[in-house]
Protein backbone atom coordinates (compact mmCIF):
# COMPACT_ATOMS: atom_id res chain seq x y z
CA UNK A 1 0.00 0.00 0.00
CA UNK A 2 1.18 3.67 -0.95
CA UNK A 3 1.18 6.16 1.36
CA UNK A 4 -1.74 9.01 0.83
CA UNK A 5 -0.41 13.16 1.66
CA UNK A 6 -3.48 14.70 2.23
CA UNK A 7 -3.10 18.52 2.94
CA UNK A 8 -6.36 19.33 5.00
CA UNK A 9 -7.98 21.61 7.14
CA UNK A 10 -9.83 23.69 4.57
CA UNK A 11 -11.90 23.02 6.51
CA UNK A 12 -10.88 20.55 9.04
CA UNK A 13 -14.68 19.21 8.77
CA UNK A 14 -14.20 18.63 4.82
CA UNK A 15 -10.61 17.09 5.65
CA UNK A 16 -12.21 14.84 8.42
CA UNK A 17 -14.46 13.31 5.25
CA UNK A 18 -11.40 12.40 3.53
CA UNK A 19 -9.91 11.03 6.18
CA UNK A 20 -13.31 8.65 7.01
CA UNK A 21 -13.97 7.89 3.06
CA UNK A 22 -10.53 6.78 2.38
CA UNK A 23 -10.22 4.31 5.75
CA UNK A 24 -13.49 2.72 4.93
CA UNK A 25 -12.50 2.45 0.92
CA UNK A 26 -9.10 0.65 2.42
CA UNK A 27 -10.81 -1.81 4.73
CA UNK A 28 -13.82 -2.34 1.49
CA UNK A 29 -11.02 -3.66 -0.20
CA UNK A 30 -9.02 -5.10 1.91
CA UNK A 31 -11.35 -6.17 4.59
CA UNK A 32 -10.46 -6.80 8.47
CA UNK A 33 -8.60 -4.12 10.55
CA UNK A 34 -6.82 -2.37 7.37
CA UNK A 35 -6.74 1.24 7.44
CA UNK A 36 -4.90 3.57 5.03
CA UNK A 37 -1.06 4.86 5.36
CA UNK A 38 -1.43 7.97 5.37
CA UNK A 39 0.10 11.67 6.17
CA UNK A 40 -2.23 14.52 6.77
CA UNK A 41 -0.44 17.84 7.10
CA UNK A 42 -3.67 20.11 7.93
CA UNK A 43 -2.91 24.19 7.74
CA UNK A 44 -4.67 26.82 9.96
CA UNK A 45 -7.87 27.86 7.78
CA UNK A 46 -8.17 31.09 8.86
CA UNK A 47 -5.18 32.57 7.62
CA UNK A 48 -6.08 30.84 4.22
CA UNK A 49 -9.35 31.88 4.25
CA UNK A 50 -7.92 35.64 4.77
CA UNK A 51 -5.55 35.29 2.20
CA UNK A 52 -8.14 34.43 -0.69
CA UNK A 53 -10.56 37.00 0.09
CA UNK A 54 -7.68 39.54 -0.22
CA UNK A 55 -6.27 38.22 -3.56
CA UNK A 56 -2.82 36.90 -2.08
CA UNK A 57 -2.60 33.74 -4.35
CA UNK A 58 0.80 34.09 -4.99
CA UNK A 59 0.98 33.54 -0.93
CA UNK A 60 -1.33 30.51 -0.85
CA UNK A 61 0.81 28.90 -3.89
CA UNK A 62 3.93 28.82 -1.58
CA UNK A 63 2.02 27.63 1.26
CA UNK A 64 0.09 24.58 -0.73
CA UNK A 65 3.86 24.08 -2.45
CA UNK A 66 5.45 24.10 1.44
CA UNK A 67 2.75 21.49 2.37
CA UNK A 68 3.43 19.46 -0.70
CA UNK A 69 7.00 19.36 -0.10
CA UNK A 70 6.19 18.53 3.74
CA UNK A 71 4.72 15.36 2.82
CA UNK A 72 6.59 14.83 0.16
CA UNK A 73 9.74 14.28 2.64
CA UNK A 74 8.11 12.78 5.33
CA UNK A 75 7.22 9.49 2.69
CA UNK A 76 3.86 10.81 0.88
CA UNK A 77 3.86 9.07 -2.66
CA UNK A 78 1.21 11.02 -3.66
CA UNK A 79 -0.45 14.07 -2.84
CA UNK A 80 -4.08 14.92 -2.53
CA UNK A 81 -5.15 18.66 -1.78
CA UNK A 82 -8.30 18.54 0.12
CA UNK A 83 -10.04 21.10 -1.22
CA UNK A 84 -11.32 22.04 -4.68
CA UNK A 85 -11.23 25.90 -4.31
CA UNK A 86 -7.32 25.58 -3.61
CA UNK A 87 -7.15 23.68 -6.70
CA UNK A 88 -6.20 26.92 -8.17
CA UNK A 89 -3.13 26.50 -8.00
CA UNK A 90 -2.65 22.82 -8.13
CA UNK A 91 -0.09 23.14 -11.17
CA UNK A 92 2.24 25.28 -9.54
CA UNK A 93 2.43 22.30 -6.96
CA UNK A 94 2.99 19.37 -9.22
CA UNK A 95 6.02 21.40 -10.69
CA UNK A 96 7.62 21.63 -7.28
CA UNK A 97 7.22 18.15 -6.38
CA UNK A 98 8.33 14.54 -7.62
CA UNK A 99 5.19 12.46 -6.72
CA UNK A 100 1.92 12.73 -8.27
CA UNK A 101 -0.61 15.31 -6.91
CA UNK A 102 -3.63 13.70 -8.04
CA UNK A 103 -6.80 16.40 -9.19
CA UNK A 104 -9.79 16.61 -8.03
CA UNK A 105 -11.31 17.50 -11.59
CA UNK A 106 -10.04 13.94 -12.83
CA UNK A 107 -11.75 12.28 -10.14
CA UNK A 108 -14.89 13.85 -10.65
CA UNK A 109 -14.20 13.62 -14.31
CA UNK A 110 -13.73 9.89 -14.65
CA UNK A 111 -17.20 9.47 -12.83
CA UNK A 112 -18.84 11.74 -14.70
CA UNK A 113 -17.95 10.11 -18.08
CA UNK A 114 -19.16 6.57 -16.81
CA UNK A 115 -22.46 7.95 -16.45
CA UNK A 116 -21.99 9.65 -20.49
CA UNK A 117 -23.41 13.26 -19.40
CA UNK A 118 -21.79 16.05 -20.70
CA UNK A 119 -23.62 18.93 -19.14
CA UNK A 120 -23.06 19.81 -15.32
CA UNK A 121 -23.65 22.52 -13.07
CA UNK A 122 -21.26 23.52 -10.67
CA UNK A 123 -21.79 24.45 -7.55
CA UNK A 124 -18.69 25.45 -5.51
CA UNK A 125 -16.97 29.15 -3.78
CA UNK A 126 -17.00 32.10 -6.17
CA UNK A 127 -13.43 31.78 -6.64
CA UNK A 128 -13.99 28.40 -8.51
CA UNK A 129 -17.00 29.38 -9.98
CA UNK A 130 -15.77 32.54 -11.80
CA UNK A 131 -12.76 31.17 -12.09
CA UNK A 132 -11.32 28.99 -15.23
CA UNK A 133 -9.14 26.74 -13.58
CA UNK A 134 -11.37 23.98 -12.80
CA UNK A 135 -14.35 24.35 -16.01
CA UNK A 136 -11.14 24.31 -18.60
CA UNK A 137 -9.78 20.89 -17.03
CA UNK A 138 -13.44 20.03 -17.06
CA UNK A 139 -13.65 21.11 -20.57
CA UNK A 140 -9.99 20.82 -22.03
CA UNK A 141 -9.49 17.07 -20.71
CA UNK A 142 -12.54 15.82 -20.56
CA UNK A 143 -15.26 17.74 -23.44
CA UNK A 144 -17.37 18.36 -20.14
CA UNK A 145 -19.16 21.64 -20.35
CA UNK A 146 -19.90 23.70 -17.11
CA UNK A 147 -22.64 26.09 -16.33
CA UNK A 148 -22.84 28.06 -13.30
CA UNK A 149 -25.51 29.84 -11.18
CA UNK A 150 -26.23 33.78 -11.39
CA UNK A 151 -24.44 36.47 -9.54
CA UNK A 152 -26.39 36.91 -6.84
CA UNK A 153 -27.15 32.90 -6.74
CA UNK A 154 -23.40 32.46 -6.43
CA UNK A 155 -22.68 35.45 -3.68
CA UNK A 156 -25.64 33.14 -1.62
CA UNK A 157 -23.66 30.09 -2.07
CA UNK A 158 -20.17 31.23 -1.28
CA UNK A 159 -21.67 33.25 2.21
CA UNK A 160 -23.64 29.77 3.03
CA UNK A 161 -20.03 28.20 2.47
CA UNK A 162 -18.20 30.63 4.18
CA UNK A 163 -20.47 32.12 7.17
CA UNK A 164 -22.38 28.58 7.86
CA UNK A 165 -20.43 25.08 6.44
CA UNK A 166 -17.18 25.80 7.55
CA UNK A 167 -18.14 26.25 10.89
CA UNK A 168 -20.63 23.20 11.05
CA UNK A 169 -23.57 24.89 10.75
CA UNK A 170 -26.27 23.30 8.36
CA UNK A 171 -29.60 25.94 8.14
CA UNK A 172 -32.88 24.39 6.77
CA UNK A 173 -33.12 27.80 4.97
CA UNK A 174 -29.66 27.62 3.51
CA UNK A 175 -30.62 23.85 2.03
CA UNK A 176 -33.88 24.91 0.74
CA UNK A 177 -31.72 28.07 -1.35
CA UNK A 178 -29.56 25.51 -2.86
CA UNK A 179 -31.65 23.03 -3.88
CA UNK A 180 -33.45 26.27 -5.27
CA UNK A 181 -30.12 27.19 -7.02
CA UNK A 182 -29.88 23.50 -8.33
CA UNK A 183 -33.46 23.51 -9.74
CA UNK A 184 -32.50 26.64 -12.25
CA UNK A 185 -29.12 25.09 -13.36
CA UNK A 186 -31.83 21.83 -14.44
CA UNK A 187 -33.54 24.33 -16.03
CA UNK A 188 -30.80 25.39 -17.91
CA UNK A 189 -29.74 22.05 -19.52
CA UNK A 190 -27.81 20.97 -16.32
CA UNK A 191 -27.82 16.54 -16.59
CA UNK A 192 -26.06 16.57 -13.51
CA UNK A 193 -24.53 18.91 -10.47
CA UNK A 194 -20.79 18.90 -9.21
CA UNK A 195 -20.48 19.46 -5.10
CA UNK A 196 -17.63 21.01 -6.28
CA UNK A 197 -16.92 22.47 -2.35
CA UNK A 198 -16.18 19.96 0.04
CA UNK A 199 -19.12 21.71 2.46
CA UNK A 200 -21.17 21.36 -0.10
CA UNK A 201 -21.48 17.91 0.30
CA UNK A 202 -22.70 18.10 4.04
CA UNK A 203 -25.47 20.07 3.13
CA UNK A 204 -27.03 18.21 -0.49
CA UNK A 205 -26.84 14.71 -0.77
CA UNK A 206 -28.77 12.67 -3.49
CA UNK A 207 -31.71 11.49 -2.49
CA UNK A 208 -32.87 15.68 -2.16
CA UNK A 209 -32.40 16.01 -6.05
CA UNK A 210 -33.50 14.67 -9.14
CA UNK A 211 -30.24 14.83 -11.19
CA UNK A 212 -26.87 12.86 -10.80
CA UNK A 213 -24.84 14.27 -7.74
CA UNK A 214 -21.02 14.30 -8.07
CA UNK A 215 -19.38 14.45 -4.59
CA UNK A 216 -16.28 15.68 -5.69
CA UNK A 217 -14.84 14.84 -1.76
CA UNK A 218 -15.47 11.06 -1.79
CA UNK A 219 -14.32 10.41 -5.59
CA UNK A 220 -11.15 12.49 -4.87
CA UNK A 221 -10.68 10.00 -1.89
CA UNK A 222 -11.88 7.21 -3.39
CA UNK A 223 -9.40 7.36 -6.40
CA UNK A 224 -6.52 8.21 -4.11
CA UNK A 225 -7.28 4.72 -2.13
CA UNK A 226 -7.06 2.69 -5.76
CA UNK A 227 -4.13 4.57 -6.77
CA UNK A 228 -2.27 3.83 -3.36
CA UNK A 229 -3.57 -0.24 -3.62
CA UNK A 230 -2.07 -0.39 -7.24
Amino acid sequence: MKTIGLIGGMSWESSALYYQVINRKVREALGGNHSCRCLLLSVDFAEILEMQHTGEWKLLKHKMIGAAQRLEAGGADMVVLCSNTMHKVADEIQRYINIPLIHIVDAAAEEIQRKKLKKLGLLATEFAMEGDFLKNRYQDKFGIEIIIPGKDERKDIHRIIYEESVMGIVNESSKSRLLAIIDNLVKNGAEGIISGCTEIEIIIRQPDIVVELFETTRLHAELAVRLALG
